[in-house]
Parts: C-alpha cells; sequence; structure tokens
C-alpha cells in the first residue's frame, strides 16, 4: 500500500468534473499536473513537462486556445527582448535553449507543420546604439554589421546589423504544440479557471501559464498589458525583415502574410483597432519599404502583451484550511515570448520535477 505522507491529495478527478477514463488507466504514483493557459508558454511548458517530469499525467485547461490567444497575434520573431530584472546570462541561456529547438524544428521534415522557418533581414538605427552588438549576437546566425550599400537602402539611418534568425507562425505553431502534448497522453480541457484552488484535489500540481489572468489567479500586481497593435497585409515580395532598432517598427514578412508593427502601449487595456494607429503604422512601414504602398488585403490586429520586470519562473506552496496545493508559475514573458519560451518551458518543467520529488519524499513536512 502506498504511504499516505507521499501524497496530500486524494486521486479522485470528480472534484473538478472529469470523466473517470481521464485517470483510469493511470498507475497510483503518477503525479498528476494541471497546466492552465493554453498560448504560447502554456503549450510548450505542457510538453516539456511531458518529456522532462518523471510519471506524471499532463492536462492543459484554458477556456481560449489558438487562434483566440494572445500569441496568435504575435509575429513570432527570434529577436529577444531585455528583462530588467532577469539576469543576462539567464536571458541569453533562454534564449539559445529556444534557437538551438527551433533551429532543429525548421531543419526537419516538421517545419512545413509546425510553421517554423529561417528569415534573414536587417535591424536598423538612426543613432549609433550604446552597444556594438546585442547579448544574442553569436546564437543568431551570421550576425555582421551592414555595409554602405546595404544602407543605401535606408537613408534615414546611420548604422545597421545583418544576421538570420526563426520565425514561428502562430497559426501552425500553437495547433502543433496542441498536437504534440496529445501525441504525449496529455489532455486538452476547456474551462475557465477562476481560483487555482478549484484545481484540488483533482490535481497534485498546477503549473500557472495564464499571464495577465495572473493578476487574479494570483495575486500579481507587478504584471500589466502592453498593447500592441498589429497590420497583417499581403505583400509576397517582401522576403527580408526590417526592423527599426527601437523595435517600435517593424516588417516581419512570414508565410502567409506580413506583419507590419507596430506599438507598445503600457497599461492600455483596448483590444479594438485604432484606425489613426493603423495609418500610423502603414506610414512608418512604408517609409521603410516604399513597396509596401502596394500591399493588399490588410487586416488589423490587436494583443495584450502580459509585461513585467521580469518573467515570473517560481515555485509557490498554497495552503488553505491545513490542504497543500504546490504552484510553478510560469508567465510575465510580454514582447519576448517567441524568443526565450522554449527556454523558460525547459526551466519551469525543471521547477515540476522538484515538486513531483518532494510529493514523492516521504515525511510530514515535505519541503517544494
Amino acid at each position: 500500500m502506498r504511504p499516505t505522507s507521499h501524497w496530500k491529495t486524494s486521486f479522485g478527478a470528480r472534484a473538478f468534473g472529469f470523466q473517470d477514463c481521464f485517470f483510469r488507466d493511470r498507475p497510483m504514483d503518477t503525479a498528476r499536473v494541471a497546466v492552465v493557459g493554453a498560448g504560447l508558454v502554456g503549450l510548450s511548458t505542457a510538453v516539456c513537462v511531458s518529456r522532462l517530469a518523471p510519471r506524471c499525467s499532463v492536462t492543459v485547461i484554458s477556456d481560449k486556445f489558438a487562434p483566440d490567444t494572445t500569441s496568435d497575434v504575435a509575429a513570432g520573431m527570434l529577436i529577444p527582448h531585455a528583462y530588467p530584472d532577469t539576469p543576462m546570462p539567464k536571458q541569453k541561456q533562454w534564449f539559445r535553449e529556444t534557437f538551438d529547438h527551433l533551429f532543429s524544428i525548421a531543419s526537419s521534415a516538421e517545419a512545413g507543420d509546425a510553421g517554423v522557418h529561417l528569415v534573414s533581414g536587417w535591424q536598423i538605427f538612426q543613432s549609433l546604439p550604446t552597444e556594438e552588438e546585442p547579448f544574442w549576437a553569436d546564437v543568431v546566425l551570421g550576425f555582421r554589421k551592414m555595409t554602405e550599400s546595404e544602407l543605401k537602402k535606408f537613408p534615414q539611418h546611420v548604422c545597421g546589423q545583418a544576421f538570420t534568425t526563426l520565425k514561428c507562425e502562430s497559426p501552425a505553431y500553437l495547433p502543433w504544440l496542441e498536437k504534440r502534448v496529445k501525441g504525449s497522453g496529455g489532455q486538452i480541457l476547456t474551462r475557465r479557471v477562476e481560483d487555482l484552488w478549484e484545481l484540488h484535489p483533482s490535481f497534485d500540481i498546477v503549473v500557472n501559464c495564464t499571464g495577465l489572468g495572473s493578476r487574479q489567479l494570483a495575486g500579481d500586481s507587478e504584471i500589466f498589458p502592453v498593447r500592441g497593435q498589429v497590420l497583417k497585409v499581403q505583400a509576397p515580395w517582401v522576403k527580408h525583415f526590417i526592423r527599426d532598432g527601437s523595435g517600435l517598427t517593424y516588417i516581419y514578412p512570414g508565410i502567409s502574410h506580413v506583419t507590419l508593427g507596430g506599438t507598445r502601449q503600457k497599461g492600455d487595456w483596448n483590444l479594438s483597432p485604432d484606425a489613426e494607429i493603423s495609418r500610423d503604422i502603414f506610414s512608418r512601414c512604408c517609409a521603410l519599404e516604399p513597396s509596401l504602398r502596394g500591399a493588399w488585403d490588410i487586416r488589423e490586429k490587436v494583443g495584450l502583451r502580459p509585461s513585467r520586470p521580469g518573467v515570473r519562473l517560481q515555485k509557490e506552496l498554497l495552503a488553505r484550511d491545513g490542504q497543500r496545493l504546490p504552484v510553478v508559475h510560469h508567465y510575465g514573458h510580454g514582447a519576448g515570448g517567441f524568443s526565450v519560451h522554449w527556454g523558460t518551458a525547459l526551466e519551469a518543467a525543471r521547477l515540476v520535477s522538484e515538486c513531483v520529488h518532494a510529493l514523492r519524499t516521504p515525511g510530514p513536512k515535505s519541503k517544494l
């Protein structure tokens, strides 16, 4: 008989409204992990937990799935955003792990289905940047200074950098991740979670990947929206990305459309497109690439980036009425989610593994 001290929760699934078949064939020592949130961060975390955490069953729970998540609005370019509260070596590790993982997909037969591909282009500056090279220069491919001939294309800019990076097409990549979750035996459940305690006792460990939802679910006052408005246009002749050094104006060609951006409106919760902003974005992008005047099928998209000074990757042991619920928080990627998502998901999976180990360690006060 399994020692009761190993597990603080019961194995009944009825409390959360599951069918018995969800856990019917699960070994008794399998840890039940709920990943709350089905955007880029939630799905990649679920895949990593399935691969790395020992003897776990994974269920992704969300009221929104692709194509209705914040991740679906993002351009999916791997150009890192700096997090003030995260040590630079850690940020570089996350980016390198993500780049290497996606590069292996882009080099495989899965590339088309996953929507992952290489894209080359330029990052240009109207004044000399404070750093000669960004911290990620040796991770992307072929990073170099732009030549004088290349800079002739951008007469208002004094210098630039050329490199090849990766792009994830959200409409393909998110469903592809969802298939990976299901393929590893994971479950998908459509449901809105109002309180993490709803998941107790049906689950042993909860991973919170709810982004802005963490204001309510985790009581996190540090997370705030940064509104991003973009245009998705048809301009199939545009093959190279162009990014102003500030990151505010960009042209990112993809498989089915070109993404033009953008905005960075802190604290703005408005999800409705603003026609004046769209005109400004289009004007700024045409200044960099005049041929965009001929683009057609122009569509406006708005997303709210879940931003905070640093990505929250942290364990927390919730306690209430003598009950305990281990939680791993994984959210707050802001504008840099695609650039680091796999690296942070690997770290979240390691934290889940630590929680699993603690639950399986005999003793009345297992430390999480």
